[in-house]
């Protein structure tokens, strides 16, 4: 191995899981060449970990083509069930219901352009590997690590170990970090995670029963959270054909599966047929790294950050990661948005970072440990009298764990984007710059996303100002106009400059200069002119 034996790419991502893949295919979607480095060949379905992949990234999939694949691909359609239960076990006693959770409930909504979906992290790799596989611009080294970092050059050099132990070094002109909790990148970057462990230790149990489905409600839901305090935790199907996953919550390890079934019968509350897949032990992770990157190297998703998974919000942030990079990288690497553009990459997802976490650990601090009582699996006056209070202290303490659009679809970017309200259920469109675009359908049902180009769209206003303004600059830009197209106004009669994450860069009248505006934009920094 020597110096002149180094291939070069645009862009080297260091680990292939859903977020690293997604940053190669939003790179692709840009235009931009990538490079992804995964150990693993193949994508391992017996630990499904993720399993919520939000409404906002369910959008920002749209706009590559996986939505689709996805929704063709996810094993629990996303009309059979958008309901949670709270239960004394799986086969027992109803104690509550939450329904319209988690944003499964917005097929055709006007607030968005997709509905969440409740599908495996692994069918999510899948589809990803799929596109990138038909791209001709995303190529894939599966069975290889990158090992080593090395940022005293002017450009990143990259040392890849494959399954036989040969080394080779790759320069690129940019480093994206994917590689998780152990990360190579980040360490090259002399960054380190702050925070540390939080709550309880778990165990994930995957299982195979072709009984289970007979002991449930008629009525569907994808989590049943068992509040029996001689097994708490929380069970749901991974498909429609007896495949299950459950969390044994406060459960620090398994000897083996025969213990593992046990769990899960203790669980379900019968004496059920259970086939033991896999078993994970874990306990949340509450850290984010205090940078990152810059120059030329940057991190996302669990190389940046690990929060709890309560309320599904770890690997969707991850994903919010790479689209942000993502397009920030294509423009610097094609040449019409400047190198300064990066560093408005960490001041905009870190604190999204921090939100996420901050949620997620209230939604810690009450699991089923938390919420069970013996009273509640009594036959009699006082346990009805006990599950009732105990419905409304699920009510109390675990909405904002289901109902979390504030922090979904309200994050935004910037001192001037509209406060949200995170642990809220309620949603509030605010066209302000920073804020994701507000959405809307016409009378024919169509997405105003839909209309949005590849990169920036400023929608009304002079089309030829504004066309001429972005040509002199070298921007992609398209016009549109949203009423010609049968769709409301977004913000009365302002002018209204979107970026290419769907995220709001410039409000303002038809009368503003758009040179100002989009000198804004291309520094990151959404602003206002009236």
């Amino acid at each position: 191995m020597t110096d002149d034996a180094a291939a070069a790419v645009p862009v080297l991502i260091a680990g292939g899981g859903p977020v690293g893949l997604t940053t190669a295919l939003e790179l692709a979607h840009h235009g931009v060449a990538a490079l992804v480095i995964e150990p693993r060949e193949i994508v391992e379905h017996s630990r499904p970990r993720a399993k919520t992949t939000s409404a906002r990234s369910m959008e920002l999939f749209r706009r590559t083509g996986a939505a689709a694949q996805i929704r063709r691909r996810a094993a629990l359609p996303v009309e059979w069930s958008q309901a949670v239960r709270f239960c004394t076990t799986v086969s027992g006693i109803d104690i509550a219901w939450f329904d319209g959770v988690l944003g499964l409930d917005l097929v055709d909504s006007d607030l968005t352009s997709e509905a969440a979906q409740q599908v495996t992290q692994p069918v999510v790799e899948e589809v990803l590997r799929a596109l990138i596989a038909q791209h001709p611009l995303a190529s894939t080294r599966f069975g290889s690590r990158v090992s080593g970092v090395d940022l005293s050059g002017p450009r990143p050099r990259v040392t890849v170990t494959d399954a036989g132990g040969a080394a080779s070094v790759i320069e690129a002109e940019y480093v994206v970090g994917a590689d998780g909790s152990r990360s190579v990148v980040r360490e090259a970057l002399g960054a380190h995670y702050e925070g540390a462990a939080g709550g309880r230790k778990n165990v994930n149990i995957t299982f195979r029963s072709s009984q289970l489905a007979g002991l449930l409600p008629t009525r569907t839901a994808v989590h049943h959270w068992v509040l029996n305090p001689n097994a708490p935790g929380v069970v749901g199907p991974l498909d429609l054909h007896g495949t299950w996953w459950a969390i044994a919550t406060g459960t620090e390890s398994v000897a083996d599966d025969a213990e593992a079934a046990r769990l899960v019968r203790a669980l379900v509350g019968a004496d059920i047929d259970v086939e033991v897949l896999a078993t994970d032990p874990w306990q949340a992770r509450l850290l984010l790294a205090n940078s990152y990157g810059s120059g030329r190297t940057y991190i996302v998703g669990d190389a940046a950050h690990q929060n709890p998974p309560w309320g599904g919000h770890g690997f969707n942030t991850g994903v919010g990661d790479a689209v942000n990079l993502a397009w920030k990288l294509g423009g610097v690497i094609n040449g019409w948005a400047p190198p300064a553009l990066l560093t408005s990459y960490e001041s905009e997802r870190r604190p999204v970072a921090q939100q996420t976490i901050d949620l997620a650990v209230r939604n810690m601090k009450v699991l089923s440990n938390d919420l069970s009582s013996p009273e509640l699996l009594d036959d009699s006056a006082d346990g009805a009298r006990a599950r009732a209070a105990a419905a409304d202290a699920v009510d109390t303490f675990k909405r904002a764990e289901f109902f979390s659009l504030g922090l979904v679809l309200g994050y935004g970017y910037g001192s001037d984007a509209a406060a949200q309200a995170p642990a809220s259920d309620v949603y509030r469109p605010i066209p302000r710059p920073g804020n994701r675009l507000p959405h809307s359908r016409n009378d024919s049902g169509g997405s105003l996303y839909d209309l949005l180009g590849q990169e920036f769209t400023v929608l009304g206003g002079d089309a030829h100002a504004w066309t001429d303004a972005a040509a002199r600059r070298g921007v992609p830009l398209v016009h549109v106009d949203p009423a010609a197209h049968g769709f409301a106004p977004v913000a009365g009669d302002e002018v209204v400059l979107v970026r290419p994450d769907q995220h709001i860069a410039w409000v303002g009248s038809a009368s503003a200069d758009p040179s100002a505006a989009l000198d804004d934009a291309l520094r990151g920094l959404p602003a206002s002119a009236h």
